[in-house]
């Protein structure tokens, strides 16, 4: 039988180790100079906790699943009524550096699941391009970035 399920996945390298990058994703202040505006907590496994956008006026509940410290990181979030799966993977490169890997799973192959996959992919993207720079170079590429989503109806 034919697998029917789509599965978001994304990578880059970052030019920090796998603790600098582990901290950046797990600790809302660090997180607040790349992704989200706010967060309830830090990713602790076990706990839900709520995150902010600052383009969206709603919150995001995140039920945190595995945390392997300066290694990996899981959660589930909602999306159009699914719970969907996100596993961070941090893999340590032998010039100190981490490559970072995100899977999003799983949807249907359909309609719904296919603007899912372009549009979330579109984010863990993003996701990854704001870390790096946050990381390598102080800079906030997401602040500003999506101003224009508030003129649209």
């Amino acid at each position: 039988m034919e697998n029917r399920n789509l599965e978001i996945e994304t990578e880059i390298g970052i030019l920090k180790t796998p603790h600098e990058v582990f901290e950046a994703i797990v600790d809302p202040a660090q997180m607040s100079n790349y992704f989200i505006s706010r967060g309830s907590g830090r990713l602790e496994e076990g706990k839900e906790i709520i995150w902010k956008f600052p383009e969206f006026d709603f919150e995001f509940p995140v039920k945190v699943a595995r945390v392997e410290k300066d290694r990996f990181v899981s959660f589930w979030w909602e999306s159009d009524g699914i719970d969907l799966l996100v596993e961070m993977t941090l893999t340590e490169r032998n010039s100190g550096s981490t490559v970072v890997r995100i899977t999003e799973k799983s949807r249907e192959l359909d309609e719904a699941g296919l603007k899912w996959l372009q549009g979330n992919t579109q984010g863990w993207a993003n996701f990854l391009a704001c870390l790096k720079a946050y990381l390598e170079y102080g800079i906030n590429l997401r602040k500003g970035a999506f101003d224009f989503m508030a003129d649209k109806p």
